[in-house]
């Protein structure tokens, strides 16, 4: 019977010990840009934190509304911008990786289903230790862009 105290606090001291990347990390504004009708693909976009003293990786993202989920970067290629996978985002200690229109993303492709404004997709990021976390992604439509600000020298 002296046993199971031993094994309860060596359950607790394991896990204590063994913390995943995932309960190091924090994200923020995570949303999903609504697809134009018939599009077969989206891009997920998120700020990562890691709130922790070691570099992580997310090595892997999933989603049940498409059925390929990728992470992706813009590269210019001879002066043109083209989307190409990467196998995996990095994120220094005390540092973060943002996810965003023409840069780092997660890629939707293949999607299941038209979505629509204020849907929420679960989005299942898993970290080079193999551990994850889900975060639930709001389906946005894409802003305009700002107009560029007009000079006005000598009115």
């Amino acid at each position: 019977m002296k046993q199971l105290p031993l094994l309860a606090a060596g359950l607790i001291f394991s896990s204590v010990v063994f913390a995943g990347a995932a309960d190091q990390v924090a994200v923020n504004e995570p949303y999903v840009r609504l697809a134009p009708p018939n599009a077969p693909a989206t891009g997920a976009f998120m700020v990562i934190k890691n709130n922790g003293d070691k570099d992580i990786k997310v090595v892997k993202a999933d989603n049940p509304a498409s059925k390929v989920t990728e992470l992706h970067t813009h590269l210019n290629e001879g002066g043109v911008m083209k989307m190409r996978p990467v196998p995996a985002i990095d994120i220094k200690a005390k540092g973060e990786a943002v996810l965003k229109p023409g840069s780092l993303h997660v890629m939707l492709i293949d999607l299941k289903a038209p979505m629509k404004e204020g849907d929420v997709v679960p989005i299942t990021l898993t970290f080079d230790d193999g551990s994850s976390k889900q975060v639930d992604a709001k389906v946005v439509r894409p802003m305009a862009a700002a107009p560029a600000p007009m000079e006005h020298k000598g009115h």
